[in-house]
């Protein structure tokens, strides 16, 4: 009897320590739940969840199916896929600030696409995404290339070599769009909406998931190199193949969405570093984090810009970025105050399992 007794308390208290490390987790995967449910009943058309469960309203459950559900799972996939992406990148580059938006992946994606739309408009959406792989796979490749070959590189130079290198690439997609007249089709890759979003012509984001799949496994390699060429060469990884590797996964999640979705800024570089400092640096522990906070922020922004002129809708981007700047300031003054010191949700008893 004792000795059960004592294998219940040792499991409860497996159980206990297991629930707290991963408590952030569970905390943010239960509002994301929740959230996601809410909003498949916001739009512009009530849907009574009553009527769907009985089946009674075929107009309803059509919009439920082809619009409602494809749209949520547009808004997961981006929120995981572009948070995951920048947490790649900040890691690889050694750098808080470098995202997709700031390490100029984002516009080389937005080339790839103009040159779809000018050079070869009848590729279809495969090709355009390919050439958009390659183009941002090439950008993000020559922004780091500019980046190793500076000898003193401070946290905010490198960010704004990524910005003005992107900037040129604007520069140049928007003057190939004018003279060819492809501005309006263009306009669409631009500004990030979900409005169009319906089965059939969103599955491409499907493709974040198994990238975000192939960056947890490689997530430990990522953290080596992240430690500089040396440390992974002391150690034996081949440091040029696995920082090729995480910015082929950044880049490749980047364009996907970008097709679709369109231009998305903030994601990549304000969810890793909330995170960052809630669990700290090492990527294999703050991934799953990070995914499911990028979601649930992407999430919450959608409902905001769906709700704010009802029945219109505001570009998702606007919303991103007007919440995404109070946050990223706000967390500049923390770590101006309280530099790189983590913020802890509450220490445990000693010899307490749950306290």
């Amino acid at each position: 009897m004792k000795d059960w007794w004592l294998a219940d308390a040792n499991l409860l208290e497996r159980v206990c320590i297991m629930i707290k490390k991963h408590l952030s987790s569970i905390l943010l995967g239960t509002a994301l739940l929740i959230i996601s449910i809410l909003s498949l009943f916001i739009g512009v058309m009530d849907i009574d969840w009553k009527a769907l469960l009985s089946g009674g309203n075929g107009m309803e459950l059509n919009i439920f199916l082809l619009a409602r559900i494809p749209r949520l799972l547009a808004i997961l996939c981006t929120g995981v896929g572009m948070s995951v992406a920048g947490l790649i990148m900040q890691q690889l580059c050694m750098n808080k600030f470098v995202s997709p938006s700031t390490g100029a992946t984002i516009q080389s994606a937005q080339f790839g696409i103009l040159l779809s739309l000018v050079f070869l408009p009848a590729i279809g959406l495969w090709g355009r995404v390919m050439l958009a792989f390659a183009m941002s796979i090439l950008g993000t490749w020559i922004f780091v290339w500019f980046v190793q070959k500076i000898q003193f590189k401070s946290t905010v130079l490198v960010p704004l070599i990524g910005i003005m290198f992107g900037n040129v690439l604007g520069g140049i997609t928007s003057f190939i769009a004018y003279k060819f007249e492809v501005t309006q089709q263009l306009s669409t890759y631009f500004v990030g909406s979900f409005a169009l979003i319906i089965k059939g012509n969103y599955e491409l984001v499907w493709l974040a998931v198994p990238l975000v799949i192939l960056a947890f496994i490689f997530a430990n390699y990522f953290n080596i190199v992240g430690m500089g060429k040396d440390f992974s060469q002391n150690l034996g990884v081949n440091y040029k193949l696995v920082l090729f590797c995480g910015l082929t996964i950044a880049s490749m999640i980047t364009a996907s969405i970008v097709t679709i979705v369109g231009q998305i800024s903030y994601i990549g570089l304000i969810v890793p570093n909330i995170v960052a400092m809630f669990k700290g640096d090492k990527i294999k522990g703050t991934l799953v984090d990070t995914a499911l906070l990028g979601a649930l922020f992407v999430l919450i922004c959608d409902i905001i810009a769906r709700s704010v002129i009802m029945p219109y809708e505001l570009p998702i981007e606007l919303i991103v970025g007007i919440i995404g700047s109070v946050m990223f300031i706000a967390m500049l003054i923390y770590k101006l105050n309280h530099g790189k010191k983590a913020i802890r949700l509450g220490k445990a008893k000693e010899g307490s399992c749950c306290g």
